[in-house]
């Protein structure tokens, strides 16, 4: 079961905007924003766009996101009066998964950061639900019954200075966290314990009309956004040993001293790997010294061995470098590197791994074996 799965919403039809989810702006599709922001977060694990759309459906297909899957929607579910809450709950019926994150297509200044760091406070907090907000340090006035207004927030007759107000939580629709359970018993998307996160400013800017579009795109173009497309460059460089550095054979000499065979191939593809400017490492679930001497000849950056959990030391390796698990290729073998190969941005696997490993989705199935240069076949792809 998936920890956290994100719901993209597309629908075809809109009024103000025809098909302004695939409308190109600053340089992309509408939708390729927060698809981008939501597969470049690494503790969401799969990434589905919902759409009623053919336009909408090829178009996210052809995006080469091996964390998006594109479903089609009930056409119940896409009418005009149709909610939210229903295409999610139409989602939970057909998905197993634990947290839902809906991200709203319409709200292309979102990052993967903002979901990275909400998804930490919903955790931290041990919240039902959470929602992205924006602070806005507005005075704020309602009409009462005898059409005459009042002020809802500050007292007139002593009118505070901006920044001296504490400022209202206004909600920007970006997104929202919750979990299946609650989505089914409620059918909201946000109860219980509501959290929030707070955006920037400018994203409270949502594209429902065409005004909105051409202030969401000077934003985007002035912030020179850099969040890296969906096939972005890959910065790190991992990969197993026993079955992928080597061909998984157990060899031991007279005196009962264990060996391994390496493949001299590997070992020029993580070369020319590090002259590409990318950054190498090894994790291995065994411990020798062996796999000591060979990542010193090799010149690895990040040596990790006796590793139960490799996810978890492939996300402290990124916090190290400042990168995502996006940025990241693994290549591996066996049943302990599906978790990492499912979260990588690139994954792949020797002619001759398990069955298990080849039939993961979006696997690169390489057509050398390990400890025969599949290593060095996968590091010309990704150079290449």
């Amino acid at each position: 079961m998936n920890e956290y799965v994100a719901l993209i919403p597309a629908r075809g039809g809109s009024k103000s905007i025809p098909l302004k989810n695939i409308k190109e702006i600053a340089g992309k599709p509408l939708i390729q924003w927060t698809i981008e922001a939501a597969a470049n977060c690494s503790k969401i694990n799969e990434v589905y766009l919902s759409t009623d759309s053919e336009e909408i459906f090829s178009i996210g297909q052809s995006l080469n996101c091996n964390k998006l899957d594109v479903i089609n929607r009930d056409p119940e579910n896409a009418t005009d009066t149709a909610s939210t809450e229903s295409v999610m709950l139409e989602f939970a019926d057909k998905h197993k998964f634990e947290n839902i994150v809906l991200i709203q297509p319409t709200s292309p200044l979102l990052t993967a950061i903002d979901l990275e760091k909400a998804i930490e406070i919903y955790e931290e907090k041990n919240a039902d639900s959470l929602l992205s907000v924006v602070e806005q340090k507005r005075f704020i006035w309602e009409v009462e019954k005898n059409e005459f207004v009042c002020p809802v927030n500050y007292n007139p007759q002593s009118r505070p200075r901006r920044q001296e107000m504490e400022g209202c939580l206004v909600e920007n629709g970006a997104f929202y966290i919750t979990k299946k359970e609650l989505l089914i018993e409620t059918g909201c998307r946000l109860s219980g314990n509501i959290a929030y996160y707070k955006m920037s400013d400018e994203s409270y800017y949502e594209i429902d009309e065409p005004e909105d579009w051409i202030i969401v795109e000077k934003l985007l173009q002035q912030k020179n956004k850099t969040q890296s497309p969906i096939d972005r460059d890959i910065k790190l460089f991992l990969t197993d040993v026993d079955g992928v550095l080597t061909d998984a054979g157990m060899y031991y000499s007279e005196k009962g001293d264990e060996l391994k065979k390496f493949n001299t191939h590997d070992g020029k593809g993580m070369e020319l790997l590090r002259k590409a400017g990318i950054k190498t490492g090894i994790i291995t679930s065994e411990n020798t010294e062996i796999v000591t001497n060979r990542a010193k000849k090799l010149k690895v950056d990040y040596l990790y061995q006796g590793v139960k959990d490799k996810l978890k030391v492939a996300k402290e390796i990124c916090q190290l470098e400042g990168i995502t698990l996006y940025e990241v290729a693994y290549i591996g073998d066996d049943v302990n590197d599906i978790e990492l190969i499912r979260n990588v941005g690139k994954a792949a696997c020797p002619s001759n791994a398990l069955k298990e490993i080849k039939s993961l989705k979006h696997i690169i199935k390489l057509n050398t074996s390990g400890g025969n240069g599949a290593v060095r076949e996968f590091s010309t792809l990704i150079l290449e």
